[in-house]
């Protein structure tokens, strides 16, 4: 009789409970997705856990031996309490139990097992209460060959306060034993070229390994597995974009006007990056294009010569922005480079929540009858009153602001309108592989010629602390010679500790208490003798939206001179004049969002000045990440000190919702050269066989790994 498949739901082989059990703690359904939860190492039934090094506090699951077991009365209540002693060789460990006494007959002097729990501490020993465990079974062990016994590994899996390792593994082992045929994903002659494992023996090898040395073909199989299906997950959905019809939007008179106008030369990137869209606006299905580039290398510029190539037809164009500040700042900029001749046939208008109510009618009437050829927004846009007469392109500002359900309403706006997608964050090669496979992807790299450039310097005040008071004297001077100086914090108030725009995502520790809020640090300032005269103000999310752009105006035109501000300046405020980024705490910003912070220097003809202020140890990862920014102003070569510092995890961001966000085995840096075999085969695989019919273990593969939800996501990228 067959066995059950990897479409099998649980319940129907591990029955009711411990199915809701695995639903509950990893969200598995279905047998494919429980033997997709693989182990993370394994140990030996000889090998004994360093007790020393357990964490306190974590859930923790150890091979140890039973040393010794003694009960006694517990004080002030019925029963009595057994403790168990456990040693790993060298340090010790004791197990508690109230009122279990008969757990003596199993937990003998001499036994050994794994035991998972939470690490606590009683009278300055650690222990475990209550601990799951599962003994190994020396009847078995003497039947079997006994070295062969000793060095079987142990699969430990990630678990949970409920669903200890040994349980997972039993789950697991019992699925295994009824499991039956199971889909190749790979093409037969590609697996065998590359020397890779079937993939019933792969599933079998990295659950139940009969010797470590199993474990590693298995990883390698898999890995091509998740590789190759992702792959050929996001190039399929590359084919079905290029199956749409789209709008051709040639260009016309209004870019031929705004080109002859430009007062300055645009960068041979700029240029090239230009036709690629151009060629794209007019093609044949919907552009789906990326374009990264150094924040200050004139993205905007090439997004807008974009919508004035659409607006030629009388196409209109969306662009959505992830603040309010940067939606006025954007409606502003766009303004001022069409200028008094161009800018009233386009008509750029602002379209946020927080304008007043007659204002924001006013601009959703002037998107619904396409007088607005150009509409910029926030989540605005997205709302079911905002329509458009015909959305020809849909420019999303800052991608990782934004997840692909929000993207897709927006383009649900228009028929097949075109897409471009906006980011100052660089993306190494493998990332952008693997997150954003099915789209054309565009480097700017060049930066305008004229900027003075930004000088970096780490101010390591928990080791030199009169280097804080320097900070704010180099602040008064830069201000003295009629520059402007942002002071960026990781909170509002550091006494309610409301950090606001630190990306966790990034990899930041977070310290116990942030030092350093916007109303401290303005407070400091306010009261400083090198601050008397100097214009200061603050800004952070939490104020109204009329506000934050009223301060960001009175800060471009010269009004304040120092802004204490959070995050909320960190993408796209251009103040030329500025020449001044302090950040305070910085060890608790990421990489790239300490480099996005600085681009706000060093914009005109002033010469930038960043000063990284940390109290982080000396030789901490945090420190290492300041200094990094520190040492090179290349976006592109930070992105690849970041992806090494803290793994792709974080890096691909659960934004990406979906398939992207969820790599098991993979791994972006480490496996860059499978990933790039992995998307070399599956583009010959679907140029021959576009529907995957002569391939259905491959189509079962992406139907179970990008199912439902992720499905979907793929789809609206």
């Amino acid at each position: 009789m067959p066995g059950h498949s990897l479409d099998t739901p649980l319940i129907e082989v591990v029955g009711d409970k411990v199915a809701k059990q695995f639903a509950r703690a990893f969200g598995t359904v279905t047998v494919g997705d429980l033997l997709g939860h693989y182990p993370r190492r394994y140990a030996k039934r000889g090998e004994l856990t360093p007790i020393d090094q357990l964490p306190l506090g974590e859930v923790v699951t150890i091979v140890a031996e039973v040393r010794s077991a003694s009960t006694r009365q517990m004080r002030g209540r019925r029963g009595d309490l057994l403790e168990i002693v456990i040693s790993d060789g060298a340090g010790t460990m004791s197990l508690t139990f109230f009122g279990q006494a008969w757990r003596m007959n199993e937990l003998k002097a001499g036994r050994q097992g794994i035991f998972s729990g939470k690490v606590g501490e009683y009278r300055g020993q650690k222990q475990l209460t209550h601990p799951d465990y599962d003994l190994f079974d020396d009847e078995a062990a003497a039947r079997m060959n006994a070295l062969a016994w000793q060095n079987m590994p142990i699969p430990i899996y990630p678990a949970t306060s409920t669903l200890p390792s040994w349980m997972v593994k039993k789950t697991i082992d019992k699925v295994l034993q009824g499991l039956g045929a199971v889909p190749e994903p790979l093409p037969e002659e590609f697996r065998r070229r590359h020397g890779l494992l079937d993939a019933r023996t792969a599933l079998q090898q990295i659950h139940a390994p009969g010797y470590i040395e199993e474990v590693e073909p298995a990883r390698h199989t898999l890995r091509m597995h998740e590789a190759f299906v992702l792959q050929a997950a996001l190039l399929q959905q590359r084919q079905f974009v290029r199956m749409m019809s789209a709008t051709p939007r040639p260009a016309g008179r209004l870019l031929e006007e705004f080109d002859a106008g430009l007062p300055f030369e645009r960068t041979a990137d700029q240029v090239s990056v230009g036709e690629r869209i151009s060629a794209d606006l007019v093609g044949a299905w919907p552009m789906n294009r990326l374009v990264q580039g150094e924040v200050g290398s004139g993205k905007t510029l090439v997004a807008l010569r974009a919508m004035l190539q659409v607006a030629a037809s009388g196409g209109q164009s969306a662009l959505i922005a992830p603040t309010e500040v940067l939606a006025a700042q954007h409606v502003r900029s766009i303004a001022r480079m069409l200028g008094p001749r161009l800018a009233p046939e386009v008509m750029p208008t602002l379209l946020t929540g927080q304008l007043p109510a007659a204002e924001r009618r006013k601009a959703a009437l002037r998107a619904a009858a396409g007088q607005a050829l150009i509409v910029v927004g926030t989540h605005a846009l997205l709302s079911e009153s905002t329509t458009f007469a015909d959305l020809g392109l849909v420019v999303v500002d800052e991608q990782h602001r934004f997840g692909v359900e929000q993207r897709e309403t927006l383009r649900a706006k228009g028929s097949s309108p075109h897409v471009l997608v906006l980011t100052a964050t660089p993306i190494p090669r493998t990332v952008a592989m693997t997150v954003f496979g099915d789209l054309d992807v565009s480097t700017i790299r060049t930066l305008p010629s004229g900027r003075a450039g930004i000088s970096s310097f780490v101010a390591p005040v928990g080791e030199k602390p009169a280097w804080f008071a320097r900070v704010w004297e180099r602040v008064a001077e830069e201000v003295a010679q009629g520059r402007q100086a942002f002071v960026v914090c990781p909170a509002i108030d550091a006494a309610t500790d409301s950090t606001e725009g630190v990306a966790a995502e990034e990899g930041a520790e977070e310290p116990t208490k942030t030092r350093w809020g916007v109303l401290q640090a303005a407070e400091l300032l306010a009261g400083h003798p090198s601050f008397r005269g100097i214009r200061i103000e603050i800004l952070h999310g939490k104020m109204p939206g009329e506000q934050k752009d009223a301060v960001m105006q009175a800060f471009s035109r010269g009004e304040i001179d120092v802004l204490v501000a959070t995050t909320v300046v960190e993408v796209g405020v251009d103040v030329p004049n500025a020449s001044t980024m302090v950040i305070l705490e910085s060890d608790r910003f990421g990489v790239s969002q300490l480099h996005q912070l600085r681009g706000r220097v060093g914009r005109g003809g002033v010469p930038g000045l960043c000063l990284l202020v940390t109290e982080a140890d000396a030789g901490s990862p945090a420190r290492a990440r300041v200094e990094a920014v520190a040492a090179t102003i290349d976006g592109f070569e930070l992105a690849e000190i970041d992806l090494d510092l803290r793994g792709e995890g974080d890096v691909l961001g659960d934004a990406q919702s979906g398939v992207r966000s969820s790599l098991r085995l993979l791994r972006v840096v480490a496996d860059a050269e499978l990933i790039a075999t992995a998307r070399a085969e599956a583009e010959v695989v679907l140029a021959a066989d576009p529907t995957l019919a002569a391939h259905p273990g491959l189509a079962a593969a992406i139907e179970a790994r990008v199912s439902g939800a992720e499905r979907a996501a793929l789809a609206k990228n």
